[in-house]
């Protein structure tokens, strides 16, 4: 019968004290680039049109400014990447130390990142919002399942294509890896009643006793004891 791991089981299986100086280095910009481009993702493909229509948001300054902030924060998480990718690969300790899991995750992602950041050339091609206006209709017809919502893709060019199926593949074996932090994030700790922890100095009177009490007492019975066997 299968059950379900609490969050305090989950491991990272850190090897944070291995090239500590490139793992921190590699791990802030990989983070800060993935969470902008997250965030970017989610608003740009599940807003509707009429959204960015009644702020009078044009679909190219839409797309002008997801290529500017995507590609700033696809550049940062890439050179964050290749950093903890070649970490992973080239150190001798930690490359025993990882698993074919965690080397696979790494190398998606850094191809994802690759594709993504091409996909900035085909973008400035149709700043008309053709290729947009269809992704975001993908996006939200999964997400509300509507059946014909690949249909939208046929006439995208190969890249957000190829772009999507490596998204939608890490997201599968993301329970399977170490990205299942993702989901352990404590940002209940942020909304936790406040407490404090204060050891007191003052030690109570029937708390005190004496160490060698028990020895002597222990003592005094084999004593005893003795005494009454040689009678």
């Amino acid at each position: 019968m299968c059950s379900i791991r609490p969050q305090y089981s989950w491991r990272s299986e850190s090897s944070q004290f291995l090239r500590r100086k490139q793992m921190l280095v590699g791990s802030n910009l990989f983070h800060l680039g993935i969470l902008v481009i997250l965030v970017g993702h989610f608003v740009g493909l599940l807003t509707p049109v009429e959204v960015f229509e009644r702020f009078g948001i044009s679909h190219a300054a839409k797309q002008l400014m997801a290529n500017t902030i995507g590609g700033i924060a696809g550049i940062a998480a890439l050179i964050g990447c290749s950093l903890l990718l070649h970490r992973r690969l080239f150190e001798p300790r930690i490359r025993r130390s990882s698993s074919v899991g965690d080397i696979l995750v790494l190398c998606l992602m850094w191809l994802q990142l690759i594709v993504g950041i091409g996909t900035v050339y085909w973008t400035f091609q149709s700043l008309d919002g053709r290729e947009m206006v269809r992704l975001m209709g993908w996006a939200r017809g999964v997400v509300t399942f509507q059946p014909g919502a690949s249909d939208l893709l046929l006439e995208t060019a190969l890249v957000y294509r190829l772009h999507i199926v490596i998204g939608l593949t890490i997201f599968l074996i993301t329970p399977f890896t170490r990205l299942v932090h993702v989901f352990s994030a404590p940002v209940w700790y942020l909304f936790r009643p406040g407490y404090q922890v204060v050891r007191s100095r003052r030690v109570p009177a029937q708390a005190v006793q004496d160490p060698f009490a028990g020895a002597v007492s222990g003592a005094a019975s084999i004593g005893r004891a003795q005494a009454e066997s040689a009678q």
